[in-house]
């Protein structure tokens, strides 16, 4: 049952960057007949900025607090909201978006992400300056797995074969 997928509730999508939320969440999107949101577009529209200008000119810190701000200000019921990958850094953001839906953790292995991002200077990652993706991964891990209800690993499926996994694995009890 599509349409039955958490009735009334957002499905939030969180995991490392380049896992595929924005792609599956416009996806999910459709299948469920929902609305969709993807935050870094609403951070980067209501900033007027792109997210990797917020990070070089304020920094790590800054850009969390304004990720944040945008977070605990959408008000949406019956969405797909794609997150940056950061949110989890934030225990408020986290809890109002868990609050009003169910939190999907989409998960990579590390050599597959490293595989999929080869430019994490310039697309609007949050880390600290020269950081590895492989410590921001063993980073942020842990906070994933903390705030998921649901957890799709997506190795070796397609977009497609993501999103309905996800679908499946919301519908299973």
């Amino acid at each position: 049952m599509i349409q039955g997928v958490v009735p009334g509730k957002n499905i939030v999508l969180i995991g490392m960057p380049g896992v595929g939320k924005s792609t599956v969440g416009v996806l999910l999107a459709k299948l469920t007949s929902r609305e969709f949101i993807d935050t870094d577009v609403v951070i980067q529209a209501r900033e007027q900025r792109r997210l990797q200008d917020i990070l070089d000119k304020e920094g790590k810190a800054a850009f969390c607090r304004i990720e944040e701000k945008h977070i605990l200000a959408l008000d949406c019921r019956s969405h797909v909201v794609a997150t940056g990958g950061s949110v989890v850094y934030s225990d408020p953001a986290m809890q109002y978006l868990k609050r009003g839906g169910v939190t999907v953790y989409m998960t990579l292995p590390l050599p597959l992400l490293e595989q999929r991002l080869t430019n994490l200077d310039i697309r609007g990652v949050v880390r600290e300056a020269h950081q590895s993706l492989a410590v921001l991964f063993e980073e942020r891990e842990p906070l994933y797995r903390q705030y998921a209800d649901v957890t799709v690993d997506c190795t070796g499926l397609n977009h497609e074969q993501t999103t309905l996994a996800i679908v499946e694995a919301l519908n299973t009890p």
